[in-house]
């Protein structure tokens, strides 16, 4: 059976694309969670970091292994998902429309450095004054987000919905973190856009992360920025 490793589902948007869209496609794995260090220690004292490098080099969750055989990297696991399970439609099937899916969740992730900076994931916390100032004082916030409405918006014009690509796919589960960010920062957005965020919300997948990382009660003091207790 696959393992995914994650690390607390309050915080690790990255640990969340993956085990999304394995929940979603009905893909059975056993997951595996390293929660983060109760301070943020340097690399060398780090248990998460220390726990992490029996299955990779990186340091980093997400990790997926099958059988032995470690992939980092959410698109990596992407990729390899797709290959190992041709039938469950991690991307969509028209070449196209595949090639677009692969662009955006590239775009995703290389970009939008000022929104996930300034509106870091925090599923349990509802932070819209928050996210009034952020909108009001970053420009870079902005920009963000507005090329994040006019990309959904053309996909979901182009494809007639529900999901990005019509049908559920790893675009949908690479942009739930980003759903989430906005929602609970209350950012701006239009009512398809929020219509958009509430069906990817109403998935089996993302209810089930979001319920477990209700569950944790953890509160990390360098991953929340705008609060000093839960």
């Amino acid at each position: 059976m696959l393992s995914l490793y994650v690390a607390n589902k309050n915080y690790s948007s990255w640990s969340m694309r993956p085990w999304v869209l394995l929940k979603q496609a009905g893909i059975p794995f056993q997951e595996v969670k390293v929660r983060f260090d109760p301070f943020d220690l340097p690399d060398a004292d780090s248990q998460f970091k220390q726990r992490l490098a029996e299955v990779t080099p990186a340091g980093r969750v997400p990790v997926l292994v099958d059988d032995g055989f470690a992939v980092w990297d959410s698109l990596a696991i992407v990729e390899y998902v797709h290959e190992k399970f041709p039938d469950r439609n991690i991307w969509p099937s028209d070449p196209q429309a595949r090639a677009r899916a692969r662009t955006v969740c590239a775009e995703m992730h290389a970009g939008f450095s000022a929104l996930r900076s300034h509106c870091p994931m925090n599923i349990e916390a509802s932070l819209p004054q928050i996210g009034a100032l952020t909108w009001r004082d970053q420009p870079a916030v902005r920009k963000d987000v507005q090329r994040i409405i006019a990309m959904w918006s053309g996909l979901l014009e182009q494809y007639k919905g529900p999901m990005l690509f019509g049908e559920f796919s790893a675009a949908d589960a690479y942009f739930a973190p980003v759903c989430l960010r906005i929602k609970n920062y209350g950012l701006p957005v239009p009512g398809h856009v929020t219509d958009y965020i509430r069906r990817v919300c109403a998935l089996s997948g993302v209810k089930a992360w979001v319920e477990d990382a209700l569950a944790e009660k953890d509160f990390l003091d360098f991953e929340e920025p705008y609060r000093t207790s839960r």
